[in-house]
């Protein structure tokens, strides 16, 4: 049995406008484009050593993305007209420390880009920071 190892590339919606889907990526997430190919018209970005590839025909995904600051990356991200489809939200409070240290809890708040691919932005905060 072969031995799998780190997550190489997830596999995302460019949509029907890369340049708007990539726009997004850059303009909101703060994110760079590592490569583009023209044609055919895909492009990747590096998160945390993970290539995203985006391309047509590919279906909508999500994808999670650790973030720090959450609440205040949220607060300016709607007050700039970002829609969110879900705010800063409470989901996980690791008491036995199956998912790092015990006692952290886990935020999310989750938003799509022009593809429709779903990003799901993940703070964990220690004990009782929150």
């Amino acid at each position: 049995m072969p031995a799998i190892g780190a997550v190489r590339q997830v596999a995302l919606s460019a949509g029907r406008d890369l340049d708007a889907t990539l726009a997004f990526w850059q303009g909101v997430l703060g994110m760079s484009v590592h490569a583009r190919y023209d044609p055919p018209g895909i492009a990747f970005i590096v998160a945390g050593g993970v290539r995203l590839f985006f391309g047509d025909g590919v279906p909508p995904g999500t994808v999670y993305l650790d973030i720090a600051g959450l609440e205040a990356f949220h607060a300016e991200a709607k007050a700039a007209g970002v829609p969110f489809t879900a705010p800063p939200t409470l989901v996980h409070r690791d008491t036995e420390g199956q998912f790092g240290p015990a006692g952290d809890s886990e935020w999310m708040a989750f938003l799509k880009d022009p593809a429709g691919n779903t990003i799901g932005l993940v703070e964990r905060l220690a004990g009782e920071e929150h």
